[in-house]
């Protein structure tokens, strides 16, 4: 090997050797999940074995308007085009973060003409030319050695970055669809009290009809008169008040799914079927699909890294420089043996004196770290809480529905006794008039626990973060 070349292979061995030494260690702390005391089963278990439910739960409910309005509001919804592009600038600086590991080569081209002094005290020689050309090119590169893992911390944070992000809108997802569903049947269960307070309606107008003519026949008073005007006018009053709340709700769905001029024909509350509950023993290990607690962990590994990151400005900053190409007065040269130029060089920083700057960034990274944990294990504790909830609240919804039926079907016949002894003289108007006071309001009440039963389904989905497996395997 002639010499020249053994003075060039020579820094390129010892910088390939440097390369291969980079990422042997990393400082700060590796990432380990905190521990977390949960019961290994929900309490309360609503249900036996069941099949696992997938991610479009709101299918389960039959209803091609809630699917459609489901489907409109993940693809039209602001705050969906605000997650993914919040998604795409997290993998747009993961990129870029990465990018750090590995050395990044410029390119550069300079041409100078200069003309030098022949008036100075000593005077150029004759045969030097007075105008002088210069043309480079090279091609440079400067590369940090990551002994102490900064840049692999940076990217470790960057990642789990991006997948917090990720998981971020997956939360904006699930919680778009979850209010949705029950921003639609908010909007069934108004038109079915609708329906139950025109029928109430007529009923008190029927009443006053029949008051009326037996006070025009001296059977009843004009006070039996004014209050069944006064119970009919609250039935208007209730009907249009239902009707102020429709319009509302369907103004929050056109919203939801980015169609402002929305509107929706009347539907049926009862028509839609209530999910299966989840079943026995539901493992309380199902918390870990929720993306909110997914983006929490996530969140806390970059914290972690970022320690890492602080710790290793602390240590030695190792670079290699290079470049290589050629000098030459012409352009037609620049590429030949005989103006052939390159370097190689080795740099090392070491923080001296800093004032405790290096060491304060460290501890707040590691106060960081331990407010992410905090986060982290609260939002754990939140989810189970909510999931706890949701089983109890839709197990008790169910459970009371029969006996809301029995109260209205007994209603409805102490209406009906209270206009038998009121025609027959046996008992005052004032009677009918509680009767049908009652009549009305167990009929709302069937009403709104059969739209708590959907509301607290949905909140169950939600709290399982879309859904749930069979216990065998969940676990």
């Amino acid at each position: 090997m002639k010499p020249r070349s053994r003075k060039l292979c020579a820094p390129l061995l010892a910088a390939a050797m440097a390369i291969a030494l980079n990422g042997c260690m990393m400082v700060g702390p590796d990432y380990k999940r905190p521990a977390q005391e949960l019961p290994p089963d929900y309490p309360e278990p609503a249900g036996t074995d069941a099949a696992a439910l997938r991610a479009d739960w709101w299918t389960l409910y039959g209803d091609a308007t809630l699917n459609d309005l489901v489907a409109s509001a993940q693809k039209n919804s602001a705050d969906i085009r605000l997650a993914a592009a919040q998604l795409e600038e997290a993998n747009a600086a993961l990129r870029e973060v990465d990018a750090a590991n590995y050395p990044q080569i410029d390119g550069s081209y300079a041409a100078t003409d200069s003309r030098v002094s022949n008036a100075t005290a000593v005077p150029v020689p004759s045969t030097v030319p007075l105008i002088r050309q210069n043309r480079r090119l090279a091609a440079s590169t400067t590369f940090e050695l990551d002994f102490w893992g900064r840049l692999r911390r940076g990217t470790e944070a960057a990642r789990a970055a991006a997948l917090s992000s990720r998981y971020g809108r997956d939360v904006v997802a699930l919680t778009l669809a979850g209010t949705t569903s029950q921003a639609y049947f908010s909007l069934r269960a108004v038109d079915a009290q609708i329906a139950v307070t025109r029928i109430t309606l007529k009923s008190r107008e029927e009443s006053l009809e029949v008051v009326k003519n037996r006070a025009a026949s001296g059977i009843s008073s004009d006070l039996e008169v004014n209050q069944a005007i006064g119970a009919r006018s609250d039935a208007v009053l209730q009907l249009q008040d239902l009707e102020r709340q429709r319009k509302l709700i369907e103004h929050q769905l056109g919203t939801l799914t980015g169609n402002l001029a929305l509107r929706l024909p009347p539907g049926e509350l009862d028509q839609l079927p209530v999910p299966p509950v989840p079943p026995a023993g539901l493992p309380s290990s199902l918390l870990e699909r929720r993306p909110d607690v997914q983006a929490a962990e996530q969140n806390l590994v970059a914290a972690n890294a970022r320690i890492g990151v602080a710790k290793a400005a602390m240590f030695p900053t190792i670079s290699l420089t290079g470049s290589y190409g050629g000098e030459s007065a012409a352009f037609s040269s620049l590429l030949t043996g005989p103006a052939r130029i390159w370097s190689l060089g080795f740099g090392l920083t070491l923080p001296l004196f800093d004032a405790g700057r290096l060491s304060a960034r460290t501890a707040q990274a590691e106060a960081r770290q331990r407010q992410s944990v905090a986060s982290y294990q609260k939002a754990v504790e939140t989810a189970f809480r909510e999931t706890a909830d949701a089983i109890s609240n839709l197990s008790a919804a169910g459970t009371s529905e029969a006996e809301f039926k029995v109260k209205v079907e007994a209603a409805r016949q102490a209406l009906e006794l209270a206009r038998i002894r009121y025609q027959s003289g046996y008992s005052g108007y004032l009677e009918v008039l509680d009767a049908q006071r009652t009549a009305n309001d167990a009929e709302l009440a069937l009403v709104r626990n059969r739209q708590s039963h959907l509301a607290y389904s949905v909140d169950l989905m939600k709290a399982l973060g879309g859904g749930w497996a069979p216990p065998q395997a969940g676990r």
